[in-house]
Parts: C-alpha cells; structure tokens; sequence
C-alpha cells in the first residue's frame, strides 16, 4: 500500500476529488499554500492499494493540468505528488 502525499493547484481539486470519488478512493483534504507565487494549494492525502497505483496516478495527472498564470507567463498547476511505502494501515 501507498500513501500519495499529492499538491495540486485550488482550482484542479474538486475535479480531482470527483474523479477519485468516481473510483472509490478516499482522500483527507488539507488546506496549504507555497509555491513561487504563493498561491493557493491543497494537499490531499490517498491511500492506495498497489495495484491501484496506476489509476490514480492517470486520474491526477488527467485532471491537474500546467496552464500559464496571467501575463507573467509563469507556469502553474499540474501536481506535485510523493509516494511513501505504508507499512500498516487500519481504518477505526
């Protein structure tokens, strides 16, 4: 199992969260910001099996897309994602 530790641009996440509700994966949202232009992000949170990996990671990269910010040019959204080993997991 793999925890997805996932940053994504505010306006990529309800689509986001959608596609994965759509798939029966659960996600914990948290609120953040960072970034260049300090903008707005959230950091959601998946568990997922190994054999799911795949799908989720199609579903975020289809859904997180790069675009370019006003007329700085800069690029912004698509989604930052860090994959950690879970030794156990247990739902209460």
């Amino acid at each position: 199992m793999k925890l997805l530790i996932t940053i994504v641009q505010d306006q990529d996440v309800p689509a986001l969260i959608e596609a994965l509700m759509e798939h029966d994966f659960r996600a914990t949202k948290l609120a953040s910001t960072g970034g260049f232009l300090r903008a707005g992000n959230t950091t959601l949170l998946i568990g997922v099996e190994d054999g799911r990996l795949e799908l989720v990671q199609n579903l975020i990269k289809k859904t997180c897309k790069g675009r370019q910010q006003g007329d700085s040019h800069v690029s912004v959204g698509g989604a930052t994602v860090f994959s950690v080993n879970v030794e156990r997991f247990e739902r209460i």
